[in-house]
């Protein structure tokens, strides 16, 4: 007489677990990669135009900064300084031991006039700080902090306004414009 084994499908109660495993693992991948990996911003202001257009969704990825600190010139996300739970989008000027001046609407840094084409000829005067925040120019970038400016320059409060931020204030390095689709590009 032959043994006739049950069927092979699983009983209703494995297969419900097998299906809440499944659902915990890809919310725990999506948490994972927006914690870890990459941010997804929506652009609220024109501080970077024409670079960034408001409402614009960017990519910020994290994992190069695990491994090295922001560069000049480079895009990046970081935690506003003056406003709790809020990420602003600007551009690295300068960082740690830097020395930032402003003269007659150009941004110079250790004495070499920058060229920014990205600001498209808009001058870049001083702005009076925020409360409590002083600043002084010429202005050395003190350690572990970077000058941050917007590319729209006479639309931007930025570190004119708030001082360098720290590096640990730093959420990602915005590299991917992927929203509208007609402005679709990498940042440089």
């Amino acid at each position: 007489m032959a043994n006739h084994a049950q069927g092979d499908a699983p009983s209703l109660g494995r297969q419900i677990i097998e299906i809440a495993i499944m659902v915990l693992l890809v919310i725990g991948c999506y948490f994972g990669l927006r914690f870890f990996v990459v941010g997804t911003y929506e652009i609220p202001s024109s501080s970077m135009e024409e670079t960034i257009q408001v409402g614009d969704r960017v990519f910020s990825e994290k994992i190069s900064y695990y491994s090295r600190q922001p560069e000049r010139g480079e895009i990046i996300t970081f935690d506003d300084p003056l406003k709790e739970e809020q990420t602003l989008i600007k551009r690295v000027i300068a960082v740690a031991g830097d020395e930032v001046d402003l003269r007659d609407g150009k941004v110079y840094v250790n004495g070499e006039e920058l060229v920014e084409p990205y600001t498209q000829g808009k001058p870049s005067y001083e702005l009076d700080p925020a409360p409590g925040v002083k600043i002084e120019y010429p202005y050395t970038i003190p350690r572990g902090y970077l000058w941050m400016m917007g590319d729209n320059r006479t639309n931007s409060a930025d570190s004119r306004y708030f001082g360098a931020i720290p590096v640990t204030a730093v959420s990602g390095h915005a590299n991917v414009i992927y929203w509208p689709l007609d402005h679709i590009g990498t940042l440089d």
